[in-house]
């Protein structure tokens, strides 16, 4: 038998914990759902003791279903969901379920954070801070549950409280705390300007590792507790986001990840701190030490396409429904889409922006609104990609992942419209493969992520863009970017008109 990393990768809804061998190859794979607790709208919340029996369950079923030797997982490492809130007690017990990266009711203290710190808050974190982060969820707690605060002597992240079960050791990597926004980005270091604004002390935060550090190795009670070795080697891990790049293979200056599940993210790696994109796109510490990447959100990539699907074509085949996009034209024949159904995130932070199809005539057929959905998906990452250019960067790959990597037609599309190279993945496994990365480089397999890429990440086809499509997708996208603007009002207005109706 060979020798096995471990990859737990600690979704919102389940765990996925994948076994990988020295050639980067899945030899099993096990995991385990968890619920979410919402007593209100917008608050969304778990008990992280689920995620470590979850986290423990599959690692179980590993050894005893799939045949796992405990003595050939050298090491293990985690990709986790960000930004969630774990506060422990002096004795590191949790005081209160996690506040997750996906809950709301943090409004106010966001316009706090807003009214005392200004850009500089920015400045120092190179992130605005939105309800999301760690931060805004600290001073709610603060505010709301004085008596939980006044117990509060830790907090975590949901992989770090993970990790700390299976170790004893409290610790947070780098690429987690950017999402806090309680780091001081260029400094590497917790920013004491930001705990002493809002009365945070600064003992409450964890130390810092990297993302390949060794953590420690698995306790005795972990050990019976798992089936694990004590001698089974825990390493830090990273953010979803940081492992899924890595997974991805995002690994130097020149790439670009494009990624359309549910919500859609471009990512780009970033070689040092020196730019600043000002709170328009998030900034974090990548998985590799010592570097970054930024990223921006669009809330309705793939959504997009399956709401038009499931009130259109709701019994149609998936993948023929796609691709009777090639019926259509370039342009879809002077049809285009805003996917704002759900308002945006970057680089429009406008919860009120609604979607819309403009161009509609009498000889557009459901295969052209079926091409603008697809293009209008990948001219809302285009409005990223003109970020990027207008601060410099200068990349010429695009590793697609998700939903936009299955359909050739759709990669050709993003090919054309990036005007860049784009390649899918062979085995895309997203953030647990990154986790398992991270395990075998922290064990010394590779002496770096980058080496371990080249075992581990196998690129598909590349699709080059066509020259002559590419420059009748830059004039669509010049009159993409105006539709924004002109129905900005319109959306509003007729928001407050179904609040009124309502």
């Amino acid at each position: 038998m060979g020798k096995y990393v471990l990859g737990v990768d600690l979704g919102t809804s389940a765990v996925k914990v994948s076994a990988l061998d020295h050639s980067g190859q899945i030899v099993a794979q096990e995991s385990f759902d968890y619920d979410l607790i919402q007593k209100q709208p917008g608050y969304n919340e778990q008990n992280p003791e689920d995620w470590v029996s979850g986290t423990t369950v599959a690692i179980v079923r590993l050894i005893l279903n799939d045949h796992l030797a405990a003595d050939d997982i050298e090491g293990l490492s985690f990709s986790g969901q960000m930004h969630g809130l774990v506060l422990l007690d002096e004795n590191k017990k949790v005081l209160r379920p996690s506040i997750l990266w996906n809950d709301t009711r943090s409004t106010p203290q966001r316009e706090e954070i807003e009214a005392k710190l200004g850009d500089e808050f920015v400045d120092i974190t190179r992130n605005q801070p939105l309800e999301g982060f760690t931060l805004t969820k600290l001073l709610w707690v603060k505010e709301n549950e004085p008596d939980i605060w006044a117990k509060a002597k830790y907090f975590v992240l949901p992989k770090d409280y993970v990790r700390y079960r299976m170790t004893g050791n409290l610790a947070m990597d780098y690429s987690d705390a950017t999402g806090t926004v309680l780091l001081d980005v260029a400094k590497g270091e917790w920013s004491q300007r930001i705990c002493d604004v809002f009365d945070i002390p600064m003992s409450m935060c964890p130390p810092l590792i990297k993302s390949i550090d060794f953590a420690g190795t698995v306790t005795a009670a972990y050990a019976e507790f798992s089936g694990l070795n004590m001698e089974t080697k825990v390493f830090g891990g990273a953010a979803d986001n940081a492992a899924g790049a890595v997974g991805a293979g995002i690994l130097h200056p020149n790439m670009v990840l494009s990624s359309i599940g549910t919500s859609g993210v471009v990512l780009k790696y970033e070689d040092n701190a020196d730019v600043n994109y000002h709170g328009v796109l998030q900034f974090e510490d990548h998985a590799i030490p010592d570097k970054y990447y930024s990223m921006g959100v669009t809330l309705a990539a793939g959504y997009s396409l399956s709401w038009f699907k499931k009130t259109f074509a709701p019994v149609d085949d998936f993948t023929e429904f796609v691709a009777s996009a090639a019926k259509s034209t370039v342009g879809a024949n002077g049809l285009l889409y805003t996917p704002y159904i759900v308002g945006e995130r970057a680089p429009y932070a406008d919860a009120d922006i609604r979607g819309s199809f403009t161009g509609i005539d009498g000889t557009h057929q459901r295969y052209d609104f079926v091409r603008a959905v697809l293009e209008g998906i990948v001219f809302s990452f285009r409005d990223l990609f003109d970020i990027y250019e207008e601060n410099g960067g200068d990349f010429d790959t695009v590793v697609s992942i998700g939903g936009g990597a299955k359909s050739p037609l759709w990669l050709q599309i993003q090919a054309d419209i990036f005007n860049r190279k784009v390649v899918s993945l062979e085995n895309e496994q997203g953030p647990g493969m990154g986790a398992a990365m991270i395990a075998a480089v922290g064990l010394g397999w590779f002496d770096s992520l980058q080496d371990c890429a080249e075992t581990f990440v196998h690129f598909g086809k590349a699709y080059e863009p066509n020259p002559e499509n590419a420059a009748k997708y830059a004039k669509m996208h010049q009159i993409y970017k105006q539709v924004y603007q002109q129905t900005k009002g319109i959306s509003e207005q007729l928001l407050d008109y179904r609040k009124a109706e309502l």
